[in-house]
């Protein structure tokens, strides 16, 4: 590796703002917020809005999608194309 063009990549902790969840990992982020972990030892903290702990997917909760309904929504608005007729 060339030294000198790689950004710094140290232990950072991320924490999920909705359900208050957080990991130690390495990352290349910073933060002037810092956090003492279990390990007795602190760490900058970086916020994050969504994690696996409250994405909808990982979580279940994630919406289904009606696309029959979509169709008869478009079929609706636009009306529906006659069988035979010009291209």
């Amino acid at each position: 590796m060339k030294p000198g063009i790689h950004p710094d990549y140290h232990p950072v902790v991320f924490r999920d703002s909705s359900t208050g969840d957080a990991f130690l990992t390495r990352s290349t982020a910073t933060s002037e917020r810092t956090i003492e972990w279990s390990d007795g030892d602190t760490y900058p903290l970086v916020v994050v809005d969504i994690s696996s702990w409250s994405h909808p997917f990982w979580t279940g909760n994630q919406r289904i999608v009606d696309s029959a309904g979509q169709v008869e929504k478009f079929h609706r608005r636009y009306g529906r194309r006659e069988k035979g007729g010009a291209r």
